[in-house]
């Protein structure tokens, strides 16, 4: 008898697991339901970007790999016209690398960088404190958390995170560039 009962409790799982897959991934939270302050004072919107690749990058002013606002330019400018949205988060969470403000972090991203894509305000990324869309982020793929500036993230034209890129990818390297790609092909 408790042989037929659990075959028959399986079934009626097996039976509706689809569905519960299905439900949970209809309810999943994605990148669109965030907000960042810009550094100019208005609201950013991810949901704004519904339909497009986001490519969210923590950045600093006095890192090593500030030289890469270069490189997130030249995609700006090579992928913006075909719906990419790179935006640019400045966090002093690592090594104290973006102690300034507004006004410093203009003149390193815009002045010595020539920087057109959005930037945020200051923000957290890591820690209680984080962002909720880095929390978020984490979340989504714990094992690939921001370990220092320059983590670039990409999100899909459907707002869930479809990869990320350590620190140390450069903004020009062939697997970014053919992940942007493939999701402005909608693939």
């Amino acid at each position: 008898m408790i042989d037929r009962r659990l075959w028959l409790l399986g079934a009626a799982l097996a039976a509706l697991s689809p569905r519960i897959a299905l439900a949970a991934t209809m309810s999943r939270i994605t990148a669109y339901a965030f907000t960042f302050k810009g550094l100019d004072g208005n609201d950013i919107l991810l949901a704004s970007y519904a339909g497009h690749p986001i490519l969210v990058v923590n950045t600093a002013s006095l890192c090593g790999y500030t030289p890469q606002y270069a490189g997130l330019q030249a995609l700006w400018t090579r992928f913006q016209a075909k719906g990419l949205m790179v935006l640019g988060v400045p966090s002093n969470d690592f090594g104290g690398q973006e102690p300034g403000g507004k006004s410093e972090i203009l003149q390193t991203a815009q002045g010595d960088y020539h920087v057109t894509f959005p930037l945020t305000e200051k923000a957290a990324v890591k820690g209680p404190d984080a962002h909720p869309f880095y929390k978020w982020a984490a979340q989504e793929r714990p094992l690939e958390a921001p370990r220092w500036n320059f983590h670039k993230y990409l999100i899909g034209r459907d707002g869930r995170l479809k990869a990320a890129f350590t620190s140390a990818t450069d903004p020009n390297d062939p697997r970014l560039i053919a992940a942007i790609e493939q999701e402005l092909a909608g693939e």
